[in-house]
């Protein structure tokens, strides 16, 4: 119980790491606790979620850094073992921005927590600002689940996102390296991408879909071309009978190439050969002319 309590407290964002009497809004310079140090003297957060900061929105923070100062300070705690040495639990953007800016010194709030809880405000942190691409966000949300014990609803209650969105960016890590890459790179949105679960081709769909620039609903109708062309396919292949698959297994073994029979009842049938090379249709060829009179029905 203790634990979830902990968790609810997290959910309530930076105010709650600044005390109960804070909000987001209200934490200025006058906050309890804050006091400027040198920004050479503070480090990013490996484990920080987020990875990709954009040039344009850390230059347009840096405008407004400029103009009317850093108003909301930097969370970070001590790096044991060193001397003026601070690590970063919440507002790395805000320490670029400042960097830009040419600022010197700029506000902390310092904080003594573990490693762990450190990672999990820092996650949380930026999941709620919305400031995580979606598969960042989505990378957040499971190791929320994997090192903090989280549930969906814990996690649905703790950030206020609804468990069905939880769900769905957690799919988005199910997807092959080369479509996650098109998601980070903002070539394909969330909508997109999550179209694309499950599919065998998901790769080629969605390369089509950054090349077309196709709409969420475009790209809906395009994953759903290729399955009914396979369910077409299953529904209208034959169902061969054992011994049938044997002899194909058997031809096939003694060619080296791929073998087909189809029956066609009363109709008779027919027996395809499939071959890559023209080397293996000369040697088909040389099989057939070359049997024996006795042996050609």
């Amino acid at each position: 119980m203790a634990k979830e309590q902990g968790k609810d407290r997290l959910g309530r964002g930076l105010a709650a790491l600044l005390g109960d009497e804070f909000t987001d809004d209200e934490v200025t310079s006058h906050a309890h606790g804050v006091r400027n140090i040198p920004i050479e003297f503070i480090r990013s957060n490996s484990l920080n979620p987020r990875k990709q900061f954009s040039q344009d929105d850390l230059a347009e923070l840096a405008h407004s850094i400029k103009e009317k100062g850093l108003l909301q300070p930097v969370v970070v705690r001590r790096i044991s073992g060193e001397e003026n040495a601070f690590e970063i639990i919440a507002g790395e953007r805000r320490w670029r921005a400042s960097q830009l800016a040419g600022l010197h010194d700029i506000p902390i709030v310092q904080k003594d927590v573990s490693d762990g809880e450190a990672l999990e405000i820092a996650i949380i942190e930026n999941v709620q600002r919305a400031d995580l691409n979606p598969l960042e966000e989505a990378e957040g949300y499971k190791r929320l689940m994997d090192e903090f014990d989280y549930t969906q609803e814990q996690l649905s209650a703790t950030i206020g996102k609804s468990r069905s969105h939880l769900a769905n960016m957690l799919r988005l890590l199910t997807l092959p390296q080369k479509v996650q890459a098109y998601v980070t790179e903002g070539l394909l949105t969330a909508g997109h991408a999550r179209t694309l679960v499950g599919s065998e081709k998901a790769e080629d769909l969605a390369l089509s879909i950054v090349q077309g620039g196709l709409s969420v609903r475009q790209a809906e109708e395009l994953v759903k071309v290729p399955a009914k062309k396979a369910k077409a396919s299953a529904a209208g292949a034959p169902v061969q009978d054992a011994d049938t698959r044997a002899l194909e297994q058997d031809l096939s073994r003694a060619l080296g190439l791929k073998v087909n029979i189809r029956h066609h009842g009363k109709k008779g049938g027919e027996v395809k050969i499939s071959y890559k090379k023209l080397e293996q249709l000369d040697e088909i060829c040389r099989r057939l002319t070359t049997l024996p009179d006795s042996e050609v029905y």
